[in-house]
């Protein structure tokens, strides 16, 4: 099983690399680009990066631009930087139009973060999805006063990350506290439960 990408604080890979995800390799060809456009829909699969996160800020405001229908977007993804996850988590609020967000194969770390940017009724899964949440990670290293500051944000992010899942989930953010001080992987039916996801689709005119 490949492993997910936790959430982080840094995002220093170098996105241009063939194959790197969230890069060049990962957007669609013309024609299935165009399609996408003319359906409304945005695809958020790999890892979570700053390159990702302007192509899908861009294709936001252009949607927004070319009126009010409904916005899809598909989620499959190990998670990666958290500032990145940040930017599309609250683009989608911000862009004005409905959101629809579907999620398939996995949703974790900070794309289970993007997930949650949708309202909970517009938050749909397929039938094999699996969510993790988790506490963000980093690797700090430097002066102790530099470690000190870097450590005092992650746990600034950590709340601030449990405090959206319990606002967007309903549950008791000492649950969320809890439930992610671990990995926490959850399946689509259970995800209902938790309050992730509103309903599990088959087909698009379930959507």
């Amino acid at each position: 099983m490949t492993d997910f990408v936790p959430l982080r604080l840094d995002d220093d890979e170098d996105e241009e690399k063939p194959g790197k995800d969230g890069g060049r390799a990962n957007q669609p060809n013309g024609q299935v680009a165009e399609a996408l456009f003319k359906a409304r829909t945005v695809l958020i699969f790999g890892e979570v990066t700053m390159k990702l996160a302007e192509r899908v800020t861009a294709q936001l405001l252009a949607y927004a631009q070319q009126g009010d229908d409904d916005i899809k977007i598909y989620v499959n993804s190990p998670g990666g930087h958290v500032e990145s996850g940040d930017t599309i988590h609250d683009m989608i609020r911000f862009c004005g139009p409905k959101v629809k967000m579907i999620g398939t194969g996995w949703v974790a770390s900070a794309g289970a973060h993007i997930f949650l940017g949708a309202e909970k009724q517009n938050r749909f899964c397929l039938p094999n999805t699996r969510f993790l949440l988790h506490q963000p990670l980093g690797g700090v290293s430097g002066q102790a006063s530099d470690i000190t500051i870097e450590a005092e944000e992650i746990i600034k992010m950590q709340e601030r990350i449990n405090r959206i899942i319990a606002r967007e989930t309903g549950q008791a953010y000492e649950k969320v506290v809890t439930d992610t001080e671990r990995n926490f992987w959850i399946g689509a039916e259970d995800a209902i439960a938790y309050g992730l996801v509103s309903k599990i689709i088959s087909r698009t005119d379930e959507i």
